[in-house]
């Protein structure tokens, strides 16, 4: 069949798993209008407070223009807060505000449910395996992205 062709390739099966997990999170997470990648920052943010918009696209792995209106959104919805850094005026800190805590926690067990409705067609090893290859695919392939994944340096500071 001709279209095997193009179903079989890996960038295509990529592609539409991203479709189904981005469905799967918007649908377990609809009444909290949150997108997978306000998650991902709001997150992000709790665990590394007075990060700043740059090393936060670094750390979720993603264009720093987008996320810059992801992070006005959610300043928009009253979830974060950006404050000058004392020591460099141009750089703004993010701080989740107590809104932003609130519905962190609220939101996980609905991203919880959205994990596991992604690998529920497959069996528990299939679904370990799955996830090392994926991990290990994305790590492998990390300097290829558009927007890599750079972890932060507790070090530096």
């Amino acid at each position: 069949m001709p279209m095997d062709q193009l179903y079989d390739k890996p960038g295509h099966l990529i592609r539409r798993a991203q479709q189904i997990a981005w469905a799967l999170f918007m649908a377990e997470c609809a009444p909290f209008d949150i997108t997978s990648v306000q998650y991902a920052a709001l997150f992000a943010v709790r665990e590394n407070p007075g990060i700043d918009a740059t090393r936060l696209s670094a750390l979720v792995a993603f264009d720093r223009s987008t996320l810059g209106l992801v992070v006005e959104r959610l300043e928009a919805k009253g979830l974060i807060e950006r404050s000058g850094d004392p020591k460099d005026k141009r750089i703004k800190l993010l701080h989740l505000t107590l809104q932003g805590r609130r519905i962190l926690r609220e939101i996980e067990p609905a991203v919880e449910r959205a994990q596991k409705r992604i690998l529920a067609p497959l069996k528990p090893e299939q679904r370990r395996q799955f996830v090392n290859l994926l991990s290990q695919l994305v790590h492998l392939n990390n300097d290829l992205a558009r927007a890599p994944l750079r972890a932060l340096d507790r070090t530096a500071g």
